[in-house]
């Protein structure tokens, strides 16, 4: 029988547009990117790397979901297509394609927030009350929804998913810090020195991409971004270091909720982190169940 804590995480869940971002060229990825986007990418044999967030969504709760797109996008619209378009559309599910269709400029998608900023009268027909938006390269297995509450709870105008990494590997990602009460303090876009979380010397909070925003608040904001010449039209580059001393922006710590332990998570951006992730999957019991 539902709980109070689940029924409201279900009614937050129906409330949300799941945005994932998959027009990356992945050029790390070298000829692995050559024919296709980054998270059109084979992953584990027949999934493909955005197979993650969108399995994420469905068993979020979140059945609402634009896969925003642009470079070398046919083999990731054919993919979606085939393998993700059994939804109720009478009950308003859908897997939709957000393609670079120059809605409000002649130019492509900039940036991150420019991806979404030039699809917004798309988004404002869909009446979201709040909007998560995902990257679509990123492979792990996590439940939206206590993120959502996470988000409501803290009354916050934006919240950061995040995760422990090591000062090495924050280099290739945004690098936050937080006090007491998880609140972000600073924001700093792949630092060649990054900042280790208070009481550790060899660990950092390192941003995973994926984001929760109030939507009202969005839009005010991606508005103020689209209007800034100066402005690269990016998340992390852009956006968040300027919202964070006047807006209530706070970090969701990802980890097992029954444990508190650190669930597996990968970036394989790279050939070498691309084969690592692949090759976790062939140890006796792996650490990444696909089959769960």
């Amino acid at each position: 029988m539902p709980t109070s804590k689940s029924r409201h995480i279900s009614r937050l869940t129906r409330d949300t547009l799941a945005l994932v971002l998959a027009g990356g060229r992945g050029s790390r990825l070298h000829e692995l990117t050559g024919r296709r986007a980054k998270p059109a990418v084979f992953f584990g044999g027949k999934f493909r790397i955005i197979d993650f967030p969108l399995s994420n969504c469905v068993n979020s709760g979140i059945r609402r979901i634009s896969v925003v797109t642009q470079y070398k996008a046919h083999s990731l619209i054919r993919h979606l297509v085939r393998g993700w378009t059994s939804f109720q559309s009478e009950l308003g599910e859908f897997v939709e394609v957000l393609p670079a269709s120059q809605r409000t400029s002649s130019g492509w998608y900039s940036g991150t927030a420019d991806a979404i900023y030039q699809n917004l009268d798309i988004i404002r027909s869909w009446r979201p009350r709040y909007i998560l938006v995902l990257g679509g390269d990123h492979v792990y297995k996590m439940d939206y929804g206590p993120l959502l509450a996470h988000h409501v709870e803290k009354q916050a105008d934006m919240t950061i998913s995040c995760n422990e990494v090591t000062l090495e590997e924050a280099k290739g990602f945004g690098v936050i810090s937080v006090d007491q009460e998880n609140r972000v303090t600073a924001f700093d876009e792949k630092p060649d020195k990054p900042q280790p979380v208070p009481g550790s010397s060899s660990i950092a909070l390192a941003s995973m991409g994926n984001y929760v925003f109030n939507t009202e608040y969005l839009y005010q904001i991606l508005q103020q971004d689209a209007s800034n010449n100066q402005s690269s039209h990016d998340f992390g580059k852009d956006i968040i270091p300027s919202i964070i001393h006047d807006s209530q922006v706070y970090a969701y710590p990802f980890q097992a909720e029954e444990t508190g332990e650190k669930p597996y998570w990968r970036d394989v951006g790279t050939l070498d982190a691309f084969w690592e992730a692949n090759i976790d999957l062939v140890e006796v019991t792996p650490e990444l169940n696909l089959y769960d």
